[in-house]
């Protein structure tokens, strides 16, 4: 099963080069300013629904609709024929791996999900914000490591300013596998159906969870 540390640390078709191009660093004042407005956004977001594209490392391109419930709630869905599916109901991060008709969960403070599932998101203590620069006008690249594990790979997100979004990430794990995830369509501060956060079997191996 595709590993969720392969999505978020704990969520682009590709991020080209403004992810890996020429980018204009911050003086130390002006990232602390946007550190602060970065935590500012991630603490005032609600509920978040968008269009993702996810570009995996052997160059496949997996699309569907993430949904995000702060605190502690989210929803990968991936586009028919593929019936994967990631959700988190707050306690735990449920996996369906549909191919193999496989389930399994983690705590979410074990994953790297847990970064946008924590009631209050701060880019410190055991995450440490590395760079943070201008790629490109109206844009923001930050670079995350964990701050004890420098090695595990690290964590880009990308935003918009004026108004600040965030529509971009790469994951690069320690053994230099990289992820790419992009949203598009983004709604925000709406109506999410509550059961979309829970863990519901597909149809046909609802038994066999009830016998577990």
């Amino acid at each position: 099963m595709r590993s969720f540390r392969l999505v978020l640390l704990v969520v682009a078709v590709m991020l080209c080069s403004v992810m890996t191009g020429h980018a204009q660093d911050l003086t130390p004042a002006q990232s602390k300013q946007a550190i602060t407005q970065i935590e500012k956004y991630f603490n005032a977001v609600t509920t978040v629904r968008a269009r993702f594209a996810q570009a995996n490392q052997d160059g496949t391109i997996l699309k569907g609709v993430f949904t995000w419930w702060r605190p502690g709630r989210l929803r990968f869905q991936y586009d028919p024929p593929n019936g994967d599916y990631i959700v988190s109901d707050g306690l735990l991060l449920h996996y369906w791996d549909d191919a193999v008709k496989n389930y399994s969960n983690a705590p979410i403070g074990s994953t790297l999900a847990d970064f946008l599932l924590r009631k209050e998101i701060k880019l410190s203590g055991d995450l440490k914000v590395v760079s943070v620069r201008r790629p490109a006008p109206n844009r923001l690249l930050v670079t995350m490591i964990q701050t004890e594990n420098p090695e595990a790979g690290d964590l880009r997100l990308l935003f918009r300013e004026k108004p600040l979004q965030l529509y971009k990430w790469r994951v690069t794990d320690g053994m230099g596998q990289v992820t790419e995830t992009s949203l598009t369509q983004i709604e925000t501060g709406i109506k999410l159906d509550p059961r979309l956060f829970r863990f519901i079997p597909p149809k046909g191996y609802d038994q066999d969870w009830k016998n577990r």
